[in-house]
């Protein structure tokens, strides 16, 4: 555990002291932060009591942006290769014309 960093970090009314690599430190510090400003969304825009409620909708909504994320990453890339094709096909043709 050499340089390893220990952190404490609150969620949700509850303190998780962790133990990471300093380059991590930020990151995390930058998601907690993150998830109590949704956390404070949910419960001022929705009857939500229960903070395990809560809890689960920032998970989805987290987790939704990741997936969706790699949805436009994989139409990109199919776009991307399918542009890379047509500019290779016009070489070509370009190239038997000479």
């Amino acid at each position: 555990m050499e340089n390893k960093l220990k952190i404490k970090l609150s969620i949700a009314d509850r303190v998780y002291p962790l133990t990471v690599d300093p380059s991590q430190e930020e990151g995390l510090r930058s998601a907690s932060k993150k998830i109590e400003a949704m956390i404070k969304q949910f419960e001022e825009n929705y009857a939500v009591r229960d903070k395990q409620d809560v809890l689960a909708m920032c998970a989805l909504q987290f987790a939704s942006q990741v997936e969706q994320k790699q949805v436009d990453n994989a139409i990109d890339g199919k776009q991307t290769q399918e542009r890379l094709q047509k500019i290779n096909d016009l070489l070509l043709d370009y190239l038997e014309k000479k």
